[in-house]
């Protein structure tokens, strides 16, 4: 742990956070409840991540209307530049894997990488407040960002339908899933299907926007 902080350029004064910010389901079921899995804090610290990532955007891109603030906050903290942060960090050398996971390559994992990131924001964010876990985002997430046209909130439903097409008999379809809040404040959510098979979900203030959140986690998976 002494190394990973280090890394991390923070010394725990709950150092069980970040163990268990390193700690999979699979090692918590193991262990019969005796470890708690990074979960809980997941949960925390993504929502602490896309505030922090909307304040930098606010501040830095005073030009940009909303929708195209929510499409590239989506792009910086997907899983893709989550999961460079981890690899950066190491992470996979420090995480608690359960037996099974761990043989089929967990260690390695884009997705539990990336959550691991974000449960490291919430320990973080816990253990010292929202000063030292915006600290770490700057330092580690939003570190390499650069404005221009090539980040401007992206065409993805065009990027996936490319990138699918390369092979033939593919057909991407979307399809409406949710729907909330008052007629004034609506946000809709939809799924993006490759030949039947729910490959993204996304949610937004308009239905355009929703399928755009679709398709870019969709692209994710095609980019792992």
């Amino acid at each position: 742990m002494d190394k990973l902080e280090e890394k991390i350029g923070y010394q725990f004064h709950d150092r069980s956070l970040l163990v268990t910010a390193l700690t999979h389901s699979s090692y918590a079921n193991e262990k019969h409840g005796e470890a708690q899995s990074y979960e809980r804090l997941e949960f925390l610290g993504d929502s602490i991540l896309g505030l922090v990532t909307a304040e930098f955007l606010y501040k830095h891109e005073p030009s940009l209307p909303e929708g195209r603030m929510t499409r590239l906050r989506a792009e910086l903290v997907c899983e893709t530049s989550l999961h460079k942060t981890a690899l950066t960090l190491g992470l996979g050398s420090y995480m608690r894997l359960g037996k099974g996971e761990e043989h089929t390559g967990g260690r390695e994992r884009p997705s539990i990488l990336a959550d691991m990131v974000e449960a490291i924001i919430a320990a973080l964010y816990l253990d010292s407040g929202m000063a030292e876990a915006r600290r770490f985002i700057m330092a580690r997430v939003l570190n390499d960002v650069q404005f221009g046209d090539s980040h401007r909130g992206g065409d993805y439903k065009t990027q996936l339908q490319e990138v699918v097409q390369r092979k033939s008999n593919q057909v991407i379809a979307y399809r409406q899933v949710g729907e909330t809040g008052p007629d004034h404040d609506k946000i809709f959510t939809f799924e993006v299907l490759i030949n039947g098979v729910v490959s993204g979900r996304g949610s937004g203030k308009t239905k355009k926007e929703a399928e755009q959140m679709a398709a870019c986690k969709a692209l994710e998976s095609y980019r792992e």
